[in-house]
């Protein structure tokens, strides 16, 4: 049985006198502990498939399951981070971190130790008491991954989360998660437009069409890649030529689109 299965996935709008859709007959399995990215031209429908997969978005077509069980709307063992780290301004660091538990009325000592020690893990704890104005960029997209990660989340949804980062600090934190989702055991989907982040932390890559968005290709990444950290993948010589060969494929998406 599949850890989360879509099958015949489809999303059409209907306005008063147009029906457009966005996706058509996406079906897909993922595993446990598997990190899959979807990569594709914008418009190609990633994150609106992301939105169905999370329950935020019932599809118009097909059904999606988390361990046989249909998700018609927001699970709580879904995670969703975002491009934005979204923290509330107002509260601390430390009550950003637990927000989630406290919505899912879990917020016992055992779960409160268990994000601290994330804190720990990812270098933060002592910016409990600070507020998200008093820290980076990169250090905010720590948090809300510590805050994802709190409510002990069975697949996590990273939408373009590392989009607005400098490189330097996007690159540490493809590290940081990477490691982090890999020592915890955690399932992710990475929507992304960065052909490199996608082969750096994916063990599949599932590239999509446009108009509307199917699945055009899945690019297994291999074992060399999939043993190290994205920093150290990325100087792999089997890095450059997946590159290409994805890049090639994406520029084939494009003229197909302009025919």
């Amino acid at each position: 049985m599949a850890f989360l299965q879509l099958k015949s996935v489809g999303q059409t709008y209907f306005s008063k006198h147009t029906a457009t859709t966005a996706l058509e007959d996406i079906t897909l399995s993922v595993s446990e502990g598997e990190f899959v990215s979807f990569l594709g031209p914008s418009g190609c429908g990633k994150s609106t498939l992301l939105s169905i997969i999370s329950g935020l978005l019932n599809p118009t077509a097909g059904t999606v399951t988390l361990r046989n069980q249909i998700i018609k709307e927001p699970h709580p063992k879904i995670g969703y981070m975002l491009q934005q780290d979204y923290l509330f301004p107002w509260k601390t660091i430390k009550d950003n971190i637990v927000l989630g538990l406290k919505l899912q009325h879990c917020l016992t000592e055992e779960r409160l130790h268990y994000t601290f020690s994330l804190m720990k893990e990812i270098g933060l704890y002592d910016t409990l008491d600070k507020y998200p104005s008093e820290l980076s960029g990169g250090m905010r997209q720590r948090v809300a991954l510590v805050r994802t990660l709190a409510t002990n989340p069975q697949i996590l949804l990273l939408d373009e989360p590392f989009s607005a980062l400098d490189f330097q600090t996007k690159l540490k934190l493809e590290d940081l998660v990477s490691s982090t989702l890999n020592e915890h055991g955690k399932t992710a989907i990475l929507v992304t437009h960065d052909i490199g982040e996608a082969i750096a932390m994916s063990d599949r890559i599932i590239l999509f069409s446009t108009k509307p968005g199917r699945i055009f290709r899945t690019f297994p990444v291999s074992g060399h890649l999939r043993k190290r950290l994205p920093f150290e993948a990325r100087q792999h010589p089997e890095y450059a030529v997946m590159f290409q060969q994805i890049w090639e494929e994406l520029e084939q998406i494009e003229q197909n689109d302009t025919e």
